[in-house]
């Protein structure tokens, strides 16, 4: 079997605030395989984007690494130099932000930008003349659909619609990223139709160049027509993992059920039902399984031992003492 390109095996982060530690992360487990999609998927405040800076070295600098490792082809990236962190993400994995405005600079043009970013993806010795990698550039503005490719390298970021300046965000982290990644809810601050556009786009850039995804969203609907796996996270811990179908036809894990019941139902016969209760203050979090306040299955067990992934089926793993068994 291939192996994993990243896996991130017992990943601890806590964060020092005033009054005592956030224990964000708490044993998060992850993999994926070159080439493969996956979705992320959580409630606001699970720790998602905690672990995607994780991966990229980009932690805020309150944030502690307290145990575990992230493995990219075998090296621990926790144990790595700034320099070879530094290569790692000019050369082979890039990310996709949120805030397409605050991704940008304002200060200087998207050709600035992004010809820097095509420049210091090589090594010194083998660093493009500046007509290619002005011409690279021309050409990655046009894989993301973007008219006028040559004028837009003469705006600044201010000039330019939030969906445009998304897509010049695709194209900075697509013109690095030839190995994995991750994008974090890159549709947030877009309406619905730009939304869908952004979306197919990215997907089928990352299917040509089989690039590895790690999607992090709460929008279960784009999870389940486009990812290859789920990972269903909940208060620093994965809870569910499995290939997409499988997830949606027989989730296991009380709060994978609760999410798929969250979503809004169009057919008007039955309302949506929410998740009681909220995630859990991480200065002082729950013991045992983390979801337990919140769970209608939970045990007396459940409130003193972290659960471990029990297999329920090939490839669909659950972190639960009751739902394992269902």
């Amino acid at each position: 079997m291939t192996e994993p390109l990243l896996e991130i095996n017992e990943l601890k982060v806590n964060y020092q605030v005033f009054g005592g530690d956030l224990k964000v992360l708490n044993g998060l487990n992850l993999e994926i395989y070159p080439g493969e999609k996956i979705g992320l998927v959580g409630e606001t405040g699970c720790g998602k984007t905690t672990t995607m800076k994780s991966i990229l070295g980009i932690l805020h600098p309150a944030a502690r690494i307290k145990g575990g490792e992230i493995l990219y082809r075998g090296r621990d990236l926790l144990k790595l130099k700034e320099k070879e962190m530094n290569d790692l993400r000019r050369q082979h994995m890039s990310a996709i932000f949120q805030n397409p405005t605050a991704a940008l600079n304002p200060v200087f043009t998207i050709g600035q930008q992004l010809e820097d970013a095509i420049r210091y993806s090589f090594s010194r010795e083998e660093r493009l003349p500046k007509k290619e990698i002005k011409a690279r550039a021309v050409e990655v503005l046009n894989d993301v659909a973007l008219p006028d490719p040559e004028r837009l390298l003469k705006n600044y970021p201010v000039q330019l619609s939030g969906g445009m300046k998304q897509r010049i965000c695709i194209a900075l982290a697509l013109v690095t990223a030839s190995d994995l990644l991750v994008a974090d809810e890159p549709g947030t601050n877009l309406d619905v139709t730009i939304q869908d556009q952004i979306l197919r786009l990215l997907i089928n850039l990352v299917e040509e160049r089989k690039t590895a995804t790690i999607y992090i969203t709460h929008t279960l609907g784009v999870v389940r027509q486009f990812m290859d796996r789920v990972f269903v996270m909940y208060a620093g811990n994965t809870v569910e993992v499995a290939p997409t179908k499988t997830l949606f036809d027989n989730p296991v894990h009380p709060y994978t059920k609760g999410l798929l019941q969250a979503v809004p139902k169009l057919t008007g016969v039955e309302f949506s039902q929410g998740i009681p209760g909220r995630v859990p203050e991480y200065q002082r979090p729950p013991a045992g399984c983390r979801f337990h306040p919140r769970c209608p299955d939970s045990t007396a067990f459940c409130q003193q031992e972290k659960p471990g992934f029990v297999e329920v089926e090939p490839g669909h793993q659950v972190a639960c003492f009751t739902g394992g068994d269902s």
